[in-house]
């Protein structure tokens, strides 16, 4: 397995706000068993466990949440530790996109080998306890015009949205071709009723209309605390009905999703639902797509 979307962080290095106390209450929940160090052996613990059946060769490491201003100390962190210790493979760093600083964070991001791409996490919704941010970035010119500086450096960026800001990124899409966007946690479907499921295939189907979009799986947890097998089958199996078997990526999004379950929970999940699958799109879902949409050797 190369785990596409995970997590590290030292909180005596870096300042993460919503690790740090008074913990914010979010569409999370209660975080306080995940608001200590998670280091690289944490991960690789978790990782290997024995009831998987997968073996973790590589990771693409997303930014966790970091004080903006942390954005550049944190990527020099994860360099540093993959020089040594050879992961994480890829990085995902961050950056606010619709500051007049992007410009210059960008090309410092850059220097660094194994940055492939950015995330800025876009969840906007009008329920002030399920908003992310204060305002839909989405839909604000200076922040499309730091958008538009990530294909000079070969970036891709991770989108993280809710299905009804799916639209407004599948425009942004077609207008940005060359620049790939990946879709994060199998599309947040945040609201389970029957209209809330509607605006997420709506958009899912938006999305996949892209070329240059490609979706992970992964993150169902943090909307299902109390999650089986049934409840996350129709996302997973809809999702791959969408995109296709070249198009879809399956993650862990540890430490984050271990609040809901272990690792070999999830993946023997991913496993099961995926028991009619030939052994080449297994092996695309779980590593080649993220070789190849990540670029890692």
């Amino acid at each position: 397995m190369v785990d596409a979307h995970m997590h590290l962080w030292d909180l005596s290095r870096i300042r993460y706000p919503w690790l740090t106390p008074p913990l914010p209450v979010g569409i999370t929940g209660d975080v306080s068993p995940i608001a200590r160090d998670y280091s690289l052996d944490d991960y690789l613990r978790d990782a290997a466990d024995p009831d998987s059946g997968v073996r973790v060769t590589k990771i693409v490491h997303v930014e966790a949440g970091a004080n903006p201003a942390d954005s550049l100390a944190e990527t020099r962190w994860l360099q540093d530790m993959a020089d040594r210790r050879g992961f994480p493979q890829a990085i995902v760093a961050h950056a606010e996109l619709e500051k007049p600083t992007a410009a210059a964070l960008l090309a410092e991001h850059a220097a660094h080998p194994n940055v492939r791409g950015i995330r800025q996490i876009l969840n906007w919704h009008p329920d002030s306890a399920k908003t992310y941010t204060p305002r839909d970035l989405l839909a604000e010119e200076s922040w499309e015009r730091g958008f538009a500086l990530l294909a000079r450096h070969g970036f891709s960026f991770d989108l993280q949205v809710y299905p009804a800001q799916m639209p407004a990124a599948a425009r942004l899409a077609a207008r940005h071709p060359d620049t790939p966007l990946i879709l994060n946690h199998t599309g947040m479907p945040v609201d389970k009723d029957a209209a809330g499921i509607a605006a997420w295939r709506q958009g899912m189907r938006a999305l996949a209309a892209q070329p240059n979009v490609s979706a992970k799986v992964s993150g169902l947890a943090m909307l299902d605390w109390h999650w089986a097998r049934d409840s996350l089958r129709p996302f997973v199996l809809e999702t791959l009905e969408i995109f296709g078997a070249r198009r879809v990526m399956l993650a862990s999004n540890f430490p984050v999703d271990r609040l809901f379950g272990s690792f070999a929970g999830y993946i023997n999940a991913y496993l099961s639902f995926l028991a009619g699958a030939s052994e080449e799109e297994r092996s695309a879902l779980f590593a080649r797509n993220a070789e190849r949409i990540y670029k890692i050797k």
